[in-house]
């Protein structure tokens, strides 16, 4: 190890029970069972557990660097775009809302969102939605770090802060917060309907003016599905389109509203994606059913058989671009995907036809949402498509195309970049498949091996994308090696690449990570014991497998609000949702099987491990701290060198979409000034 403190002080001390949790009918010894509580005892050892965390990382003398670091690269975050509505703009500023006659033009302070604060509770801003016609703003508020949020109305004209909000709760902002109708009498929305924990979502219907509880929006959705649903509608009125699932969404059904029909199923057995927008009487869309790498079919929204692919009608074919979302403006879709994971985005006209490309600034990444579902925003009446975009050592940009432009309009400069080479490289997993991955390194640099990191996910169909983030790039400017890995399971190169390691092949992954791992080795860009790794939420099960299986390869393994137990997992409602959807089903004895082989709780046995630090949320409600606490404590326990392993959750922090921006700056130092001190790195800011 590099430069990480020996001989740390022990970690405070965890008791073990003897708990065994029969599942499908197989006994699992659970020790730390008594973790999951939220009792005192826990919530003291929890403390003492962040105490030690501080103290030894404080040791490694990073800090002060780590912050500097880290404030002067979060000056190159990424922007929220401006919403329009009504012929405005609608943008966050300094902590407000602002309206604007352009995107980012002199504009009128609407409501300051400290408005919303709660005694020692910062609000969080999760999304935001103007009404077609611009009199009314929709604000999603978190006020206690977690992603549940609730609807706050503002009067456009007075600023005012509306009474007639629902009172319902938002699980998160993966449903797209709320879906105007187009006359902007009212919107649909999905939500809670119960508590949090239970994690029952439906969509509701709510008109302005109205009080009280929420109409239930009565879509035929597959029973029992606790799966996200967005509702969109065509620009005329007449169609509403319900897509159903969040990372594989299919436009499951369909109502005329002119007609005052009833909501019908429309595409239903489809197990890939059909993502798109209601174009006239059709639905367009992005699907990989039949193409991998994606395809563009329009679907008659009266057909007889929607269902049917070959009744679609195809408008752009399979090609070598990975083809990921639609966005219509006007007579027009922009089509976005990926060529080796670098942004593509071309420009179509309604009958598909090819209207020219649109000039990216670089090599890199265009902002937007991790879910296709999520994406699925409607046509906003600008008539433009405005978009941010960044590389691995630019930082993100503000940008704006005009159909028929050669040329695209910078609204917003890039404020940071990073000095730095760029390689693109592969590794050669054991089935002879190539696993691509970005090496970027500090310019002048010597080719020997150096410290590095690599940062990884492979999950859920999300594509990793050589994009700028803000920590990473201060890992880089500290003097690390970045290595950015494209494992299967995720997005970046089509339907095959995720299911390729989905279900009952997520070890998949793993294989792609040693792959990538020992590829760094033998170019001999880094070196064992000079090696980290880090990943979060799936990413961080990534790392748990990967420190319980291979602990002498890594110098330091830092997982950020993690996924780790996936056995303990099956009672939380939400994981169990996840879990049943990309591991298996926990009523199956084979598959219960699967997950224990997979879950890094349960891989731990004896070992010298290395330095291991995990950050989590204290109100995540999507890997609950609770698998934290329970990883880390079997890990102490079953330590066998002198490294330490830490664990540090964060109070008033969620998954990370509704955390302050004071608690992420935290934990980003606290992270960066880790990998100083494990790697050791100059830390010059």
């Amino acid at each position: 190890m590099t430069g990480a403190v020996h001989g740390a002080a022990a970690p405070p001390p965890s008791r073990t029970g003897d708990v065994v949790e029969v599942v499908a009918g197989i006994p699992i010894p659970d020790p730390y069972r008594w973790l999951e509580d939220d009792t005192a005892e826990v919530r003291d050892w929890q403390r003492a557990q962040a105490a030690h965390a501080q103290r030894v990382i404080d040791g490694f003398g990073a800090m002060d660097a780590a912050h500097a670091l880290v404030e002067q690269h979060e000056l190159g975050s990424r922007p929220d775009l401006p919403r329009h509505g009504g012929g405005l703009w609608f943008r966050v500023e300094s902590g407000a809302m602002v309206v604007s006659p352009e995107p980012y033009g002199p504009g009128r302070v609407l409501v300051s969102l400290a408005l919303f604060d709660e005694p020692g509770h910062p609000a969080v801003l999760s999304w935001f939605a103007p009404s077609p016609d611009g009199r009314v703003l929709a604000l999603g508020v978190c006020t206690d770090g977690s992603e549940h949020n609730t609807v706050r109305l503002i009067d456009v004209d007075s600023g005012a802060v509306r009474d007639d909000a629902p009172p319902e709760t938002l699980h998160s902002a993966w449903g797209g917060g709320v879906s105007w109708m187009p006359d902007g009498r009212g919107f649909v929305f999905l939500a809670l309907d119960g508590s949090a924990a239970a994690f029952r979502q439906v969509v509701f219907r709510r008109m302005l003016g109205e009080r009280g509880p929420s109409a239930v929006e009565d879509i035929p959705l597959p029973p029992g599905s606790r799966e996200y649903t967005r509702v969109q509608f065509s620009v005329d009125g007449r169609w509403a389109v319900a897509s159903h699932r969040v990372g594989t969404p299919i436009p499951v059904a369909v109502r005329d509203l002119a007609a005052g029909t009833p909501w019908r199923p429309f595409v239903v057995d489809c197990t890939d994606t059909v993502a798109g927008h209601i174009v006239g009487d059709e639905y367009v869309a992005v699907t990989d059913h039949g193409a991998s790498r994606g395809r563009v079919v329009a679907i008659p929204l009266d057909a007889e058989d929607p269902g049917d692919p070959s009744a679609w009608r195809l408008l752009v074919p399979e090609g070598e671009a990975v083809l990921r979302s639609l966005t219509p403006r006007g007579a027009h879709l922009y089509l976005g995907g990926f060529a080796d994971t670098a942004a593509t985005v071309r420009v179509l006209r309604a009958d598909g036809s090819d209207a020219g490309a649109v000039p990216l600034p670089d090599a890199g990444a265009l902002g937007g949402a991790f879910f296709p579902l999520t994406g699925l925003d409607p046509d906003d009446g600008s008539g433009e498509f405005l978009f941010t975009f960044s590389t691995l050592t630019t930082s993100w940009g503000a940008y704006r195309h005009r159909p028929g432009a050669d040329r695209v309009d910078e609204l917003l400069a890039p404020l940071v970049r990073i000095d730095a080479d760029v390689e693109y490289l592969s590794a050669t997993a054991s089935d002879g498949t190539a696993v691509p991955y970005h090496v970027v390194r500090p310019s002048g640099t010597a080719q020997a091996p150096a410290p590095a990191l690599i940062s990884a996910y492979g999950a859920a169909g999300i594509p990793t994308l050589p994009k700028y983030q803000p920590d990473l790039a201060a890992f880089v400017a500290a003097g690390g090696t970045l290595v950015q890995a494209y494992l299967r399971g995720g997005g970046e190169f089509g339907r095959d690449w995720f299911r390729g390691a989905d279900r009952e092949r997520r070890r998949v992954r793993d294989g792609d990570l040693l792959a990538v791992a020992q590829d760094v080795i033998a170019r001999g860009i880094s070196a064992p014991r000079m090696l980290a790794l880090t990943g979060g939420s799936d990413g961080g099960l990534m790392c748990g497998v990967a420190v319980a299986e291979h602990p002498e390869l890594w110098c330091a393994v830092l997982p950020r609000a993690p996924l780790l137990d996936l056995i303990g997992g099956i009672r939380v409602p939400y994981l169990d949702f996840v879990i049943r959807k990309a591991w298996g089903d926990p009523d199956d004895p084979v598959d219960v099987e699967r997950l224990r082989r997979s879950s890094p709780y349960e891989l731990i046995t004896p070992a010298r491990f290395p330095l291991v630090s995990v950050q989590a949320g204290a109100t995540d409600p999507r890997c609950p701290p609770a698998q934290a606490r329970k990883f880390v404590a079997r890990l102490q326990a079953a330590q066998r060198g002198d490294r330490p392993i830490l664990l540090h959750v964060f109070e008033n922090a969620g998954h990370g979409a509704g955390t302050s921006p004071e608690v992420l700056r935290a934990q980003d130092a606290e992270w960066l000034a880790c990998l100083i001190g494990a790697l050791g790195l100059s830390g010059r800011v």
